[in-house]
């Protein structure tokens, strides 16, 4: 059974993590394996948790998706492929919606997947790049998304 989302501890860097590298990898194949597990957790756990204030939806003991965000961003999103088009990925959108009046995000532009669930959100693209200024050299895509 899934759980409502609770605030995620430090201590639930590994699962974070993984789900993280488990999505990644089944939704942008052509850009798996740029890390190893241990450099995701390095990440996570140096820069995400730090950073950002981080929820989490569990199935069970399991981690099934998260949201990490800061200051109007979104910088991560994830749910486990097994566990999408459940509405995981819109209630953990909600708490940072219920947080701030404008939140930014970037995802890949062929993200479709993505892009069409931003987008279902209430999310407007308002930049595209060639990805030079990201870390996977991908072309990306900014999209903001306003309380009305």
């Amino acid at each position: 059974m899934l759980r409502p989302p609770t605030k995620l501890q430090r201590s639930d860097m590994d699962a974070v993590a993984a789900v993280h590298r488990a999505s990644f990898d089944d939704r942008l194949p052509w850009l798996a394996g740029l890390h190893t597990p241990e450099e995701d957790r390095a990440y996570f756990g140096s820069v995400v948790f730090d950073e950002c204030e981080l929820w989490g939806t569990f199935h069970g003991p399991a981690l099934a998706g998260f949201i990490a965000f800061r200051d109007g961003w979104i910088d991560q999103l994830y749910v486990l492929p097994a566990y999408q088009g459940r509405g995981l990925g819109s209630a953990l959108l909600e708490i940072a919606r219920d947080r701030y009046r404008e939140l930014n995000l970037w995802t890949f532009q062929r993200n479709a997947i993505a892009r069409r669930f931003y987008e279902r959100q209430g999310f407007v693209a308002v930049e595209l790049t060639d990805g030079s200024r990201n870390e996977e050299r991908e072309p990306d895509i900014r999209y903001v998304w306003h309380r009305r």
